[in-house]
């Protein structure tokens, strides 16, 4: 009874790939010079962001890694179907978002909040979910709380955030909240000077060593945009505006046993992981998540771009596309597509 069970779960799978790959060659591209910039209110300020394409039907919400911007998807959003739009934001503190009150720390939970205030904002019942790296872990863990909210997942190169050792994430857990405190201090005492500025050319070299290598300084400029601002102390200079606070995150580690439990809570989702060989994000410590993830689905797709880093979708925009345009397509096609009357 297995055996065959196996084999019919083979076959559905192989008539899914032949009409995925049908749908590469019909598919049209997002036009990413139709975007309109957006700001959602919220109690501290409003979250940034960018709605790209169709604003009449419900869009796909991407949510960018840490330290990064929602021009992380530059390059990959051309290469997205043209029939839902996507609604890219900066989280909290990042791009152009407003940073965080003073006293309130950068975490997982204020950010994995900001997905129900922005449905409720929008007034959408159901959320399309696409992230990278903090972002795609932030996606997984509300699709683990709000399963029945969720109705597509997109995961690039994180599903669970890298382990640590205990005595380093104690370390690291002491210091942050000694240094949060001290620049919540700084900003209230309303004494602040200018960070260090750079030139163009060394900004990038900067982001580039800051992500170590996996952003190449050629593609800097796509995440340098929304967080940079002009030098008033040096001509031609600029300095990172990025909340300073971000850089003592207080980090969630979540052990196997739990991101399995967690993993058995998304169900039989439309889930599309993808992993850039030579990044570290996807290791053992979450074979067993995503071997539940997979267990007994068909909507589950896993893929892996040969030289890819964990910035896989701004290096390898072209490989990652071929894999998540048919994904789209499949499981929010333009019949399928929830109509949008909301807030713009």
């Amino acid at each position: 009874m297995k055996r065959s069970r196996r084999k019919i779960v083979k076959a559905e799978r192989r008539l899914k790939r032949r009409i995925l790959h049908k749908l590469r060659t019909m598919l049209s591209q997002l036009p990413v010079t139709d975007c309109k910039e957006l700001k959602i209110p919220a109690p501290w300020g409003y979250i940034s962001g960018r709605w790209y394409g169709n604003r009449l039907e419900r869009p796909i919400l991407a949510l960018h890694g840490f330290m990064d911007n929602l021009g992380t998807f530059d390059r990959l959003l051309p290469l997205l179907p043209d029939h839902v739009g996507v609604l890219c934001i900066d989280l909290p503190g990042h791009g152009r978002s407003s940073p965080l009150p003073l006293g309130v720390r950068y975490d997982v939970y204020n950010d994995v909040f900001l997905i129900p205030r922005i449905m409720k904002h929008f007034g959408w019942k159901k959320v399309s979910l696409m992230g990278h790296s903090l972002g795609a872990f932030y996606s997984f863990i509300y699709a683990t709380l709000a399963p029945d909210t969720v109705d597509m997942i997109i995961c690039i190169d994180c599903v669970l955030l890298p382990k640590f050792d205990t005595d380093i994430a104690l370390e690291s857990f002491r210091r942050n909240l000694d240094q949060h405190m001290i620049h919540d201090e700084i900003l209230a005492s309303g004494n602040l000077r200018e960070p260090p500025s750079y030139t163009v050319p060394k900004m990038e070299m900067a982001l580039a060593n800051g992500s170590l290598s996996s952003v190449t300084p050629e593609l800097a400029q796509h995440l340098l945009h929304r967080q940079v601002k002009e030098s008033g102390l040096n001509p031609q200079s600029f300095y990172f505006s990025t909340d300073r606070r971000i850089r003592f995150y207080n980090y969630w580690d979540i052990s196997a046993e739990l991101g399995a439990d967690m993993a058995r809570g998304v169900g039989k989702k439309p889930f599309l992981i993808i992993k850039g060989s030579m990044s570290p994000f996807l290791g053992p410590h979450t074979d067993e998540a995503i071997s539940i993830l997979a267990q007994d689905n068909p909507h589950f797709e896993f893929y892996e771009v040969d030289s890819g880093t964990h910035h896989v979708h701004l290096g390898f925009p072209e490989e990652c596309a071929k894999y998540m345009s048919p994904f789209i397509q499949y499981h929010r096609p333009p019949s399928r597509a929830t109509s949008y009357q909301g807030k713009l």
